[in-house]
């Protein structure tokens, strides 16, 4: 085989891109947080910039079943699908299609015990190598795209929002 057939073989794969990979630390017990981010999402989630209808957006909605929608609710009676459940796996973790994307990548929230009053939450968001290099550049809620880190700080401030909420929810 030569060479120049090996790198044929090689420019057809598309690139790995690495995962956005976040976490954070939630002072409640693994099922407690598990539910109230699922449960309460439509009140922590920060509409703007981080959904479509930004300012519009009445509810944010998880559907608690395998193949669920996750979802926005407008004023005006509209939703927008985020994507749907792919894998639900209550309290430890749920894995969902992320459709806010130019082409669909996917989302994975992990529920990890670390004691009776502590969970750490841990998100992955992957399947970037199906955008193009120019849809890795766009802008999406913030500015530079998936190349500008702009999904990394984005997820970085929802799961604050989330925190923010998850460490004094009484359910």
């Amino acid at each position: 085989m030569s060479s120049g057939s090996a790198g044929a073989a090689e420019a057809a794969l598309p690139l790995r891109r690495p995962p956005i990979k976040q976490a954070t630390t939630v002072r409640s017990d693994i099922g407690h947080t598990f539910d109230v981010f699922v449960r309460t999402i439509g009140q922590w989630w920060p509409r703007v910039p981080f959904s479509s209808g930004c300012a519009r957006v009445r509810d944010v909605t998880l559907e608690r079943r395998l193949g669920g929608r996750v979802y926005e609710s407008w004023d005006d009676g509209t939703t927008v699908d985020w994507g749907r459940l792919l894998v639900w796996e209550p309290p430890h973790r749920f894995v969902m299609s992320w459709e806010m994307t130019p082409a669909t990548t996917e989302v994975e929230l992990r529920f990890g015990y670390l004691g009776p009053s502590l969970t750490r939450v841990s998100l992955e968001h992957r399947g970037w190598e199906r955008l193009s290099e120019e849809q890795l550049r766009e802008d999406c809620a913030l500015p530079g795209g998936y190349l500008g880190d702009a999904f990394d700080k984005g997820w970085a401030h929802i799961l604050g929002r989330f925190v923010e909420l998850a460490d004094h929810y009484d359910t």
